[in-house]
């Protein structure tokens, strides 16, 4: 499924429109879209993280005004800002608690400070349920009543949106879907956040190269040794060459991903029922362009339906998302559009 990110002129837009920011380790993503989901102008400044969050918001503000200015439109015509950052947070009272990647910013009220600087409401939500929210509304997910959704990078993110709404949770800890167990042994791997056994553990890029190093310093036989040899650090890209051009090892720790990738999926899926289950994420080997994923895909789909009930294992959608790096804040904006529109009654 592809969906058309072109910029849209104003002329042709819908009101009321809305301002999505997804915040990020290094970047911030701007956009801001109509009624319909479209955008009509996106940019993104460097995070600054070390500067902290108020020059940040301050930023985030002017760089706003200036390209609603390229529009013709100003903060006056927008109804409502979304803003999705990194946990941990605490999302009934606007708070950055303590997001690993942004250490200066910890016990912040950044929403309140958002909303503060530009003079409008902020919707506030994790960077994860935000981007799964953008596909819920305008991408792979658009046709289903509710979705899980899975990014693979250097860990595993997720979102779980249920009619409309972003499943938060009672703690702010709703959705993490790379944290839930898929191994409960006493040898099961140890995931970043401390605990074991967990699926980002297992099907991450982090946990990709790490099982990849394992296999070489076992003797395995592969082309990924001469790289290696050569300084090279393996990585998702790496394999996904290798794989590509016939290495056999490469292959299977990919697809060994997509098992573990599988079981986790079907565990959210006895959970929640969604209507599709999407993978997004910078590892999606290719997406659906790729013949090397649209392997990977098919090993996930093949692992949900061994392991699923019937039902859903015949009806649930599995697919690659679609907004690539534009779901989190076109889903931010979408998440500030419900609560506008909730508001108004």
């Amino acid at each position: 499924m592809t969906v058309p990110l072109d910029l849209i002129p104003v002329h042709k837009a819908q009101r009321p429109f809305f301002v999505g920011v997804d915040v990020g380790g290094t970047g911030v993503k701007i956009g801001v879209v109509d009624e319909q989901g479209r955008t009509l102008a996106r940019t993104s400044i460097p995070t600054l993280e070390e500067r902290g969050p108020q020059d940040a918001v301050e930023r985030i503000t002017r760089t706003l005004q200036g390209e609603l200015a390229t529009t013709g439109l100003s903060l006056d015509d927008v109804a409502a800002v979304g803003l999705g950052t990194p946990g941990t947070m605490d999302i009934p009272q606007g708070m950055m608690l303590d997001p690993p990647n942004l250490p200066h910013w910890q016990n912040f009220p950044i929403r309140d400070a958002l909303a503060k600087q530009c003079g409008k409401p902020v919707s506030f939500a994790n960077d994860a349920n935000a981007a799964a929210y953008g596909e819920y509304w305008v991408g792979s997910g658009r046709d289903y009543r509710s979705m899980v959704m899975l990014t693979l990078g250097t860990g595993v993110g997720g979102g779980i949106i249920v009619d409309d709404v972003s499943i938060d949770g009672e703690n702010s800890h709703g959705s993490e879907c790379g944290h839930i167990i898929i191994d409960y042994t006493p040898n099961a791997r140890l995931c970043p956040c401390g605990q074991t056994g967990h699926l980002e553990a297992y099907a991450s890029a982090t946990a990709l190269v790490k099982r990849t190093k394992e296999a070489l310093a076992a003797g395995r036989q592969s082309t990924l040794n001469a790289r290696v040899a050569e300084g090279e650090e393996p990585s998702g890209l790496m394999l996904a060459q290798e794989a590509e051009n016939g290495d056999q090892l490469a292959l299977d720790l990919i697809l060994e991903t997509a098992k573990y990738v599988g079981i986790g999926a079907v565990s959210l899926m006895h959970t929640i029922d969604p209507g599709a289950v999407i993978l997004g994420g910078a590892m999606n080997f290719g997406g659906n362009a790729s013949k090397l994923g649209r392997r990977f895909i098919e090993r996930v789909r093949e692992e949900v339906r061994r392991r699923a009930f019937p039902i859903p294992a015949k009806n649930t959608v599995v697919d690659f998302a679609s907004l690539v790096g534009h779901a989190g804040y076109i889903g931010a904006a979408g998440i500030a559009r419900m609560a506008y529109h909730k508001k108004q009654g």
